[in-house]
């Protein structure tokens, strides 16, 4: 199941790599090569964090902050409302999904102990 929620938020990643060119935001430098280079950042963590779930994967955390970053991208380019909500409800899934990534390998732990 890890390693079908890091391809989720790859998949994720790479929307946010070609969103600016989809949703029309192309003519922002700052908005578009940010866009680039947190999805960018997003995909390769995602599929580096499969190998390594749980507190201790730092792969994840950076996968869980890129999903921050996309929640508050919109709001700091000012961005038109397509964009805000597919950024937010995205980068929600993101967090949602890196945390429970991140939350895998501590409840395998707890079972084994018990």
């Amino acid at each position: 199941m890890v390693k079908t929620r890091g391809i989720i938020n790859a998949v994720i990643g790479i929307w946010f790599v070609i969103a600016p060119w989809m949703l029309g935001f192309s003519y922002d430098a700052g908005a578009t090569s940010a866009s680039i280079v947190f999805g960018s950042l997003q995909v390769i963590m995602s599929f580096w964090g499969v190998t390594k779930p749980g507190w201790n994967s730092w792969q994840n955390w950076i996968s869980l902050i890129t999903g921050l970053w996309f929640i508050l991208f919109p709001f700091i380019y000012s961005l038109t409302d397509g964009v805000l909500w597919s950024s937010v409800v995205l980068g929600l899934m993101t967090v949602l999904l890196s945390l429970w990534s991140l939350n895998s390998k501590a409840r395998l732990k707890l079972k084994a102990v018990s």
